[in-house]
């Protein structure tokens, strides 16, 4: 007998929203630099940038072009008469203080801001300044670094027991034999197992590998701490021009131990805020005259990335475009990612990768060398497809 094919290995499931519309939030103490580096980054004075906490109340929001030299090229190659590249949807959120768990300072408006966003940039303090106060008091980025995972590890812990007691509550007369009350089981034991992680654990639960029908728990509890975080880090200008600063290795060791493999970008609120008041040219002389560039490509890509998203494009003369949309998606999503009627009455899509119509020069080339391939509905988006969608009527 021949022997049995291997099974699949299970697809899995990612945490958070199933949403192709993810947005990052700006988290972190008063004056940190958040507001700074939000106006910096989205190129704007939205959010009120001031010397006292809680200057920003009501989070602001900008969608920020993500760079991707793939996106030039075809820009350049194509020549469309419009051009709109990715974008990552930032927010940012007033600062939080100790205590914001349990409703001190703007607590409940700030957590609940949190909840409502994808992932998580959180900006650490590492300078000195006199001018510029501290809540706590000093500079300590590890103290406050505790403060941010202790908060919002508090209010997890705060829903999920809520959460657990109202399950309880309803499966008090569960028998054993339905299906839907050993489903109810099952709910009640992960929720269980996500209590333990973060009380006796003490994890963050993006931090434990959960397998696929408890993401389905997990994702359904809305959680701070299954968030992922990109830790960035406020350096004096400085400091970053000369890659050095007395806290971070202290910062790293601190992520190494609490939260192993979340990144860590050093960066510069002083050195940004100076370079985006310079022309594009004056800018690039300014970086070659002090050995170092600006770290917001950087963030804005790791940022994305954090959030499992990836992009396809559109190209043709009219426009050149570039669609978000999460891993794994297939490819009738992704192209109702444009218009849901091009989800509905999916046919096929056209579709060559970028690297190919990079080495061939054109799509009649790409064709000619049998690399513009037909996908169904099971076919898996990969990032840097180029994609034609057919559709019925």
């Amino acid at each position: 007998m021949p022997p049995k094919k291997a099974a699949a290995p299970e697809k899995k499931t990612l945490l958070g929203r199933p949403s192709n519309n993810l947005k990052i939030g700006i988290v972190g103490l008063p004056n940190v630099g958040k507001s700074s580096f939000f106006n910096v980054l989205s190129e704007t004075d939205l959010a009120n940038a001031a010397n006292f906490p809680y200057a920003t109340i009501n989070p602001e929001e900008a969608r920020i072009p993500v760079p991707d030299t793939r996106f030039e090229w075809l820009c350049d190659t194509y020549k469309p008469a419009s051009r709109v590249p990715a974008f990552l949807t930032c927010i940012d959120i007033a600062g939080l203080t100790a205590g914001a768990s349990t409703g001190a300072g703007l607590g409940n408006s700030f957590l609940s801001h949190v909840r409502a966003v994808d992932g998580i940039f959180q900006v650490v303090r590492a300078f000195d300044d006199a001018e510029v106060i501290h809540v706590e008091g000093d500079v300590d980025p590890l103290r406050d670094m505790d403060i941010i995972q202790t908060e919002l590890r508090l209010k997890d812990i705060d829903w999920v027991e809520k959460a657990l007691e109202g399950l309880k509550k309803s499966g008090r007369s569960l028998g054993s034999n339905s299906l839907a009350d050993k489903a109810k089981k099952e709910e009640i034991a992960v929720v269980e197992k996500v209590l333990k992680v973060l009380t006796v654990d003490q994890k963050d639960i993006r931090k434990v590998d959960w397998n696929n029908k408890e993401i389905d728990v997990v994702n359904g509890l809305q959680l701070l701490t299954a968030k992922p975080v990109t830790y960035l880090v406020n350096l004096s200008e400085k400091d970053y021009v000369r890659k050095k600063n007395k806290w971070l290795p202290k910062i790293k060791g601190w992520i190494d131990t609490n939260n192993p493999g979340d990144p860590l970008i050093p960066f510069s609120v002083a050195l940004e805020e100076r370079l985006a008041t310079l022309s594009p040219e004056k800018k690039k002389e300014e970086e070659q005259s002090i050995g170092a560039t600006s770290a917001l490509p950087k963030i804005t890509q790791a940022g994305y990335s954090s959030l499992d998203l990836i992009r396809y494009f559109t190209c043709g003369p009219d426009e050149v475009r570039a669609w978000t949309i999460r891993k794994g998606v297939k490819a009738p999503q992704a192209a109702g990612v444009i218009h849901s009627d091009f989800e509905n009455k999916f046919v096929c899509g056209e579709i060559m990768s970028y690297d190919d119509l990079k080495e061939h020069g054109s799509e009649a080339a790409v064709k000619a060398a049998g690399k513009l391939r037909q996908q169904g509905k099971p076919y898996e988006m990969v990032d840097g497809d180029i994609a034609y969608w057919k559709a019925g009527a």
